[in-house]
């Protein structure tokens, strides 16, 4: 699992950082609202929403990738009851992938008896479509290709696997990916070392296309599932036109042990161009080719198995805080989606942990995924925030009907901040939740903490129980909103 992008030319649609206009610098200010006053100074930071659309947020939007090998054990049934809960409380409806790497070490068993390592039996979709009848969530499930290069699986075999999966998740499978990261497959000690392309790849995907749809013609592929954007991705959603139904794409800021793994790396959307770029090529040739595209498997660090809880960044909150900035960069490059990489019983991959059969711990990540929900559907608006010299961020949502949802973030450590909204049209009526952390007996965030996130001052429960405390009201007047962020917290404005 990998990577961090490489670097195209095209303009970047990620409002952040800079601007025009200096932060000034504010001992108080009033409040419009029974929004508490933050402790300390304040700098004031310009905020302007227009009615410019950059992209859509659709109800499936926030989603999770899991190891196809987690089907084997106790998760993913109809009665993993904390499971179902924090999913739903995630969303009532989104995206599950069933992927990773594992899907090119599973071999279909149709006579086998289901939780078996090595192999996928009936009895293992059969409990996977169980548990997505009671989420309510779809799926986007893998199967293996590269075993074909030992013989483990053929087309023909593939095939079954495929037809069985269709019948048993109906209209809850929205698509079949192929094999796993096949850009990696030529790399050393892989199936295809240094004896592997592109158009090697595109044979064998085309042999096991061909006996898939000859057998199931109503099977929805998907692909390529790499994480090499401009070779793979890219060239895969333009050479399969109208063989499938989605893309999907992989992507990680880095691996956990490299110098850039660090909370600045995370932080800084300046370093982050190259994502944007890429997913502005990816965009415009799905678009060509009629067809959505999701980052199917993404996380901020990868290889983080291991690494100490103090050292573990990516279960910190850090990524809740990277995570709001990452998904609104891809919503306003017209991603459907995100999934992001959980491991289950895997203390390195948050968001949710698992043992056994039931959730131990929700990370911050999880949090930051649920505010942004929180934020729901509609247009994604262009936004232009002024924070000087300040690392503050800010996004709009335009609802479907009518009000906006914005979501500030200000990851400065020392600073607290007053946003000054403009909003495209006037409101009457706005609200304002807050998302924060705070470690037991402390009274600021620490971003390297694994604990201690809220909203609104609650936590959610490893049964999906939330209680947030009521909203704080704000008094817009017209067209202008205003609202402190206190330092590294984000919030949530709610206007209509």
């Amino acid at each position: 699992m990998l990577k961090s992008t490489a670097a195209i030319t095209a303009g970047s649609l990620w409002a952040g950082q800079g601007g025009a206009l200096s932060a000034l610098a504010a001992t108080s200010a009033p409040t419009t609202g029974n929004q508490p006053l933050p402790s300390g100074s304040l700098t004031q930071v310009p905020l302007t929403v227009t009615s410019t659309q950059l992209g859509n947020i659709f109800y499936d939007f926030v989603g999770l990738a899991y190891s196809k090998e987690s089907i084997l054990g106790t998760l993913f049934t109809g009665a993993d009851s904390s499971l179902i809960a924090v999913f739903k409380r995630l969303s009532s409806s989104s995206s599950l992938r069933i992927g990773g790497s594992t899907v090119d070490n599973l071999v279909w068993t149709p006579e086998g008896k289901g939780g078996t390592h090595g192999q996928v039996a009936p009895a293992d979709v059969d409990k996977l479509a169980a548990f997505l009848e009671a989420t309510n969530w779809t799926c986007i499930y893998g199967i293996n290709l590269a075993g074909a290069s030992k013989g483990d699986t053929n087309p023909t075999l593939a095939a079954e696997e495929v037809a069985y999966v269709v019948e048993k998740l109906g209209s809850r499978l929205v698509g079949i990916e192929i094999g796993n990261e096949p850009d990696l497959y030529g790399r050393p000690g892989n199936p295809y070392a240094n004896n592997w392309s592109y158009d090697d790849y595109m044979a064998l995907w085309t042999k096991f296309y061909d006996a898939i749809v000859a057998k199931t013609p109503n099977a929805p592929l998907a692909g390529a599932a790499a994480c090499t954007p401009l070779t793979w991705t890219v060239p895969f959603a333009e050479d399969t036109k109208g063989k499938t139904k989605i893309a999907t794409h992989h992507y990680y800021v880095a691996c956990a042990t490299a110098a850039n793994a660090t909370t600045t790396e995370l932080l800084d959307v300046s370093l982050h161009r190259d994502v944007t770029r890429n997913l502005t090529a990816i965009n415009t040739a799905c678009l060509e080719a009629g067809i959505p595209y999701r980052m199917g498997e993404t996380n901020s660090f990868y290889n983080n198995t291991g690494i100490s809880v103090a050292e573990d960044i990516p279960a910190s909150y850090t990524a809740a805080l990277w995570c709001l900035d990452y998904m609104f960069m891809c919503a306003q490059c017209n991603c459907a989606g995100v999934n992001f990489e959980s491991g289950g019983d895997i203390p390195g991959y948050p968001p949710i942990l698992n043992e056994a059969d039931y959730v131990s711990a929700l990370y911050p990540l999880y949090y930051g995924m649920l505010f942004f929900t929180m934020a729901g559907t509609g247009r994604v608006l262009e936004t232009t925030v002024s924070p000087g010299s300040l690392n503050v961020t800010g996004y709009a949502i335009g609802g479907w009907q009518e009000g906006y949802s914005i979501i500030v973030l200000n990851k400065e450590s020392s600073h607290n901040i007053q946003v000054q909204i403009e909003v495209p049209k006037g409101v009457t009526k706005a609200t304002v939740m807050e998302m924060t952390q705070r470690s037991s007996g402390k009274t600021t965030p620490n971003l390297l903490a694994t604990s201690g996130v809220t909203i609104q001052g609650a936590e959610v429960s490893t049964v999906g129980a939330f209680a947030p405390d009521t909203a704080y009201q704000l008094t817009p007047d017209g067209t202008k909103l205003t609202c402190y962020v206190p330092a590294l917290s984000v919030v949530l404005i709610k206007a209509t």
